[in-house]
């Protein structure tokens, strides 16, 4: 008779704490994500390259409060080791912050210091967007012993797709004698490198700089 009750009375609702038993878990699952992103999110970037470089503290924490990444802390590391200034680094810094773009340039800013290329020169190059690909050729350049203002003539047409003389052929120049006061003139004249060549045969058959200056106007 008991049972006949309980079965015309239709399915039971489910027990709430079977409902408990299903969702707990899942909350706790969900908390526990929060938590660790949040975790995640409060974590200290670690200064110590930019401490271990020379950089002073005041310049660390004004990076920091132009939210510099741990990428870039290692390249702005390379730079300041090898000898460019702090203030130079949060200039090259935000110059490539200025263009959209994290700053990477730690190894050409390094390689520019080591062949004595003056700190205001770097970041003129910078501003340029020269501290690519093709910043070796640039660093070979003053390495002949050629002047950073050479290196930015040449750098500024590179920029603009002008016509430029290749390290290579500039250093073929001042082998052949040209004063470094000529090959700057011809670098800011623009005289393409297919030009070079024709220029040291000159040299050979006795043309002075003036004579190679009068001829090679530039376009």
């Amino acid at each position: 008779m008991g049972m006949v009750l309980g079965d015309s009375l239709g399915p039971r609702p489910p027990r709430r704490a079977n409902s408990r038993a299903v969702f707990a878990p899942i909350l706790a699952l969900f908390f526990f994500s929060l938590f660790a992103a949040s975790c995640k999110h409060v974590q200290p970037l670690d200064t110590k390259p930019l401490d271990a470089s020379g950089m002073s503290y005041d310049t660390i924490k004004k990076l920091e409060s132009l939210q510099i990444t741990a990428p870039e802390i290692a390249e702005l590391a390379k730079a300041r080791s090898a000898g460019f200034s702090d203030a130079g680094c949060v200039e090259v810094f935000q110059i490539a912050h200025r263009r959209g773009a994290p700053f990477a340039s730690g190894d050409a800013v390094a390689g520019l210091v080591r062949v004595d290329m003056k700190e205001p020169s770097i970041l003129e190059l910078a501003r340029l967007n020269q501290l690519g690909l093709g910043v070796g050729e640039l660093q070979a350049i003053r390495l002949t012993g050629l002047s950073d203002s050479i290196v930015l003539e040449v750098a500024e047409h590179r920029a603009a797709g002008k016509p430029e003389l290749s390290g290579v052929s500039l250093a073929s120049l001042k082998n052949a004698g040209l004063r470094e006061s000529t090959l700057l003139e011809l670098a800011r004249r623009g005289i393409p490198d297919s030009q070079a060549a024709s220029i040291i045969a000159l040299r050979h058959h006795g043309a002075s700089d003036a004579e190679i200056l009068r001829r090679y106007t530039g376009s």
